[in-house]
């Protein structure tokens, strides 16, 4: 049944997207024996069961995978690109993946350059978004470049997953941590739309916002967190995206007017604009004497402080500098700020706005095709906003510290984490028993970032629980196997039931407060352990108001909200039809009631083995293929489809 749903769906969504031959020799195990694959990312529980490619995993954090490749001995480096003319010249953007391709041309020039073999592939496929940043590169940094009708083939565009109850809850919670004029680092899947949604709804509902947390006991449980850390208000300045992860949760937000706070590549200027001295949409007349006060120009402008002045639009376009006079047509001004009169003159050539600002730093972006759409059809102007860079520049404050301090003031490092234990250690790459589920990437980079600055806080979300029926399990635990953010790493946890606020705390108000966020189905057992450790008083009961942690209680908090159209399953649309969003979510259900509950599942599968199929299933059976079954085994799967779409409530 999968298959019949999914295959269709597949071929649709990715339709002129090619497969990689050397993945589907991986699956068929059809590998030459002198071919070994290796890979520190892998998508999500794709290689659990696959022994060979756990085997060849490497555990390499993102910002050292290129020291690590080259201790591995690449010599061959095959990337895609995209090309355009500028000022004259053909120029390629990296585009989509500069996190580790910067460094690693870098690092393989020198090898080149100590006598070794090294070739560096490009492969130009126009339809890859022209990005800018650190991703403008020239022809020669490439020995062979690919391009013509033939690499122009459709991008890879993974269409979204649904935000489940649990999952808003998760965003709406963040979404009160955030600060007007911050920095914001999210990742893709369905938490990040979450926290996005979420922030939508505070910045264009925000009196309905209110309302919500207000009702949901936010406002009143975490008023002092979210007084000192957070804010619940619209986006006046907005917010700048720091992020490895370019994602089409960013364009939600550039969309909706939230994504627009602009840094620059200046200490001087982000000083004046955190200090509230110099607004980036309207130069001052006295910028100028801030920047002569602050000797970041000097007392004579030189050659180099006009190049300053001119790149970030402080002085307008058109005007040339030589021999110690700035020129505007036949207009000639002295470069000798000493002079009162001069520095007036000087105002005169003064920009409107300062140019050169960006909103988000990635490393690499990836979303459906409307994400790679909206990039292609912005100007050229519009798009220099979204900057692309390494995961070295990225990721860590590492080479340009102060710089990037400023840049990435009130920095929300949100993460996603598998299971976190009672004492705030959080597993979220690896099983206990070893097993690989995708890697670390670059999590531990902002986690380390998130504590480096002084007004950064790193979220870790945690879904409360996992599997259903008899299969439920808790994803809060009191020991776990495998640890990949530490305990004395630990920050704000946030679950579908609130915010456990757990930096500097002591050990018990760690669990006190993780107990508070947990599914009130674990919580006495989990409260019991921590006793029986000594790690929490013997008499401690968790509070009242906490006790109440369960789905129910969520479904019943957002149904009227549901209803008006806030707390959607696809809030920023889908690639899928209205039938299969339907579709997709009863068999889903299913799915989970099949593995949960299979006594349940026996009794309602013989009731509805003698029940009439209902006339409004036949568009959901018509898409399964199952309308007019042609053996006993599609009659049972159209039963079952039906079933599914009953327990769902579709029908």
């Amino acid at each position: 049944m999968e298959k019949r749903f999914l295959k269709p769906l597949s071929d649709r969504i990715f339709d002129g997207v090619i497969d990689f031959d050397y993945m589907l020799d991986l699956r068929d195990n059809k590998l030459p024996d002198n071919v070994q694959v290796y890979e520190f990312f892998s998508k999500a529980g794709a290689y659990l069961h696959d022994y060979e490619a756990q085997q060849n995993h490497l555990n390499s954090n993102y910002t050292h995978v290129v020291r690590d490749a080259i201790e591995f001995g690449v010599n061959v480096f095959g990337q895609l690109v995209s090309h355009q003319e500028m000022d004259g010249k053909m120029m390629y953007s990296m585009g989509c993946n500069t996190d580790i391709a910067i460094e690693a041309l870098e690092e393989l020039g020198k090898l080149r350059k100590n006598g070794q073999k090294i070739v560096t592939i490009a492969e130009s496929n126009q339809k890859l978004p022209f990005m800018y940043g650190d991703a403008v590169v020239e022809a020669e940094t490439y020995d062979m470049i690919l391009r013509g009708p033939a690499v122009n083939y459709e991008l890879f565009a993974p269409p979204k997953d649904p935000v489940a109850i649990p999952d808003h809850m998760i965003g709406i919670n963040v979404s009160t941590l955030v600060r007007d004029g911050g920095t914001i680092q999210v990742g893709i899947g369905a938490l990040g739309d979450a926290i996005v949604a979420g922030l939508i709804m505070r910045n264009e509902h925000n009196e309905v916002y209110k309302e919500f947390i207000e009702k949901a006991d936010i406002t009143k449980r975490y008023k002092a967190l979210i007084e000192k850390w957070g804010e619940t208000g619209i986006f006046e300045r907005g917010l700048y995206g720091s992020s490895e992860m370019f994602v089409d949760a960013f364009m939600q937000m550039y969309k909706s007017n939230i994504l627009k706070r602009q840094v620059f590549d200046n200490i001087p200027l982000m000083k004046l604009i955190n200090a509230d001295k110099l607004d980036p949409h309207n130069i001052s007349p006295d910028i100028i004497d801030q920047l002569l006060e602050m000797k970041a120009v000097q007392l004579k402008l030189t050659e180099e402080d006009f190049a300053f002045l001119t790149e970030f639009g402080i002085l307008k376009p058109g005007l040339n500098y030589q021999d110690d006079v700035i020129t505007d047509g036949d207009e000639t001004y002295s470069t000798d700020m000493s002079n009162a009169d001069n520095r007036n003159k000087i105002g005169n050539l003064l920009g409107s706005k300062l140019l050169n600002g960006q909103v988000i730093l990635g490393a690499f972006y990836i979303g459906p095709k409307s994400f790679y759409n909206q990039l292609n059809e912005m100007s050229e102007e519009e798009r220099k906003q979204f900057g692309m860079s390494g995961v070295n520049k990225v990721n860590q404050l590492y080479g340009d510290e102060e710089l990037r301090t400023l840049q990435r003031k009130d920095g929300r490092f949100v993460n996603a984490g598998m299971v976190c234990n009672l004492l705030g250690a959080i597993a979220s790459d690896q099983l206990e028993d070893g097993r690989v589920i995708s890697g670390i990437g670059g999590q531990y980079n902002f986690v380390s970032m998130a504590h480096a600055l002084p007004d950064g806080r790193l979220i870790m979300m945690i879904r409360s629980t996992k599997g259903s029926g008899d299969h439920l399990k808790s994803n809060i635990v009191w020991t776990y196997g495998h640890c990949s953010v530490p305990k004395h790493l630990r920050d704000i946890i946030v679950t579908e039931y609130g915010i456990a606020d757990v930096r500097g705390k002591s050990d018990k108000d760690t669990i006190a407060a993780i107990l508070n966020i947990t599914d009130s189905r674990f919580q006495e057992d989990l409260l019991q352990q921590a006793k029986k450790a000594g790690k929490i008083p013997m008499d401690y009961q968790i509070p009242e108001e906490y006790r109440n942690n369960t789905p129910q209680k969520l479904a019943a908090l957002l149904k009227p909200y549901q209803e008006k159209g806030y707390f959607k399953p696809f809030p920023f649309g889908t690639d899928m039809t209205p039938v299969e969003v339907g579709l997709g979510g009863a068999l889903k259900g299913f799915k989970a009631l099949a593995t949960g509950r299979r006594g349940k599942l026996i009794g309602n599968v013989l009731s509805e083995m003698v029940k009439p199929i209902p006339p409004t299933a036949s568009v959901y059976l018509e898409r399964m293929g199952l309308n007019a079954p042609s053996s006993g085994k599609e009659k049972i799967y159209r039963k079952l489809v039906v079933l599914a779409l009953r327990n769902a409530g579709r029908l």
